[in-house]
């Protein structure tokens, strides 16, 4: 014969590397089936993206980028003894603040939000904050104060989610505007940290901030499935992902049919070890998708920068390409192009806004958004006047040359 017993084994396993993968587990019952679920070949195939115009028109999602150097110039303003400053406080600074052009442009733009004067010297530009966007300003404060609880646990959650239970300063500074918190959180520890909290000296020399809990943490999807009746709480229990798909959107027959075969299978939540589990395999797909659900479902609006979420790959056990993960379940996130970026969205939290535990600091923030707003009228508003003055004394000019005219 051309091959012997040996060799045609080793051919049949060549052949079907996935039966002992796929049945093996029937022999040896002590392994969970999560053990054996490798990798289907869709895990690389390529999914055109689709345009969904009403994430795209989400105001509090896009105007979250431009709402951010506002809130940092406000609080500039606020913080100050005499709640005003010199434009020269903060020329200086707009790259720390984020501000995408000349300090004084941006404030300019936003008179519903800044109110500008003469300053006592040097005749100086000055701002200080309108009675509007002072009251705001003390309701922001209010929030902070009345839910402390709820930002420190969401908080608490974000670093649980990381491999360690740990994560440097710099990555929690880094995206304390998504989770909500005030610029000085974390430099108040007495007040906003609990005895859970306890700063650490990590590698490189990087200081971190460690949580320490013995309780188990929940994730949203295994919240809403318990009260669903679909999850008992135990552990590797398949737990379907809600799906929210585009209009218009159609998959191949054979994405149809991987995706059934990913919900079911078994869920890992964010907060549990996964180390076991193979990094190729479809259940450490769905790992990673659980924990980008997770952690939008923390954010204010839901959503946050895809690139500002890379720094985390090492953290929190994500795949180098993780930004995949988005683009290959369309029916849970949506990536919109607006703003010169590449936004994720948790579609979820706006279509079925009873899954989502609502962000304490979302009216606030939609409050301002609404002076943005109004800061574009009256900028609209006063060129149109500016048009029409400058058209009358064209017109005063022209009438006073006919009577010289005239006259002589």
């Amino acid at each position: 014969m051309l091959f012997n017993k040996p060799t045609c084994k080793s051919l049949k396993n060549l052949i079907f590397p996935s039966e002992q993968t796929i049945f093996s587990f029937l022999r040896h019952p002590h392994n969970p089936p999560h053990t054996y679920t490798q990798k289907f070949n869709y895990v690389d195939v390529y999914m055109k993206w689709k345009k969904d115009s009403y994430y795209d028109s989400i105001e509090q999602i896009h105007k979250s980028i431009v709402l951010k150097p506002i809130i940092s110039l406000k609080n500039c303003i606020s913080q100050d003894p005499n709640g005003c400053i010199p434009i020269s406080d903060v020329s200086k600074r707009g790259i720390q603040l984020e501000v995408p052009m000349k300090v004084a442009r941006f404030v300019r733009l936003y008179p519903s939000i800044f109110e500008e004067f003469t300053g006592p010297q040097y005749n100086l530009p000055w701002f200080r904050l309108t009675p509007e966007a002072d009251e705001i300003d003390r309701e922001e404060k209010r929030v902070y104060e009345d839910c402390r609880e709820d930002l420190r646990d969401r908080l608490k959650k974000f670093i649980l989610m990381s491999k360690e239970k740990v994560l440097p300063l710099k990555i929690i500074q880094g995206m304390q505007w998504y989770l909500g918190l005030p610029d000085d959180f974390l430099q108040h520890p007495d007040k906003n940290l609990d005895e859970s909290f306890r700063f650490v000296e990590m590698e490189d020399g990087l200081k971190g901030l460690a949580v320490e809990s013995g309780e188990k943490v929940l994730s949203t999807v295994q919240r809403n499935a318990m009260k669903k009746g679909v999850y008992l709480g135990g552990p590797m229990e398949a737990i379907e992902f809600p799906l929210f798909p585009s209009k218009g959107l159609r998959l191949r027959r054979k994405i149809v049919d991987w995706l059934k075969e990913f919900q079911k299978l078994p869920y890992v939540s964010p907060y549990e070890e996964f180390s076991h589990l193979d990094p190729d395999s479809d259940i450490s797909e769905k790992r990673v998708v659980g924990l980008l659900h997770e952690l939008l479902s923390l954010f204010v609006e839901h959503s946050a920068e895809r690139k500002k979420l890379l720094c985390l790959k090492k953290h929190m056990g994500l795949p180098q390409k993780v930004h995949k993960a988005f683009e290959r379940h369309p029916s849970m996130f949506y990536l919109s192009l607006r703003n010169k970026t590449c936004t994720a969205i948790l579609k979820e939290a706006y279509c079925d806004e009873s899954t989502i535990e609502r962000h304490p600091l979302l009216r606030v923030r939609n409050k301002y958004i609404n002076l943005m707003r109004e800061s574009a009228t009256i900028l609209k508003t006063r060129r149109v006047n500016s048009r029409f003055a400058d058209r009358w004394d064209s017109g005063s000019e022209n009438e006073d040359g006919k009577e010289v005219a005239e006259c002589t």
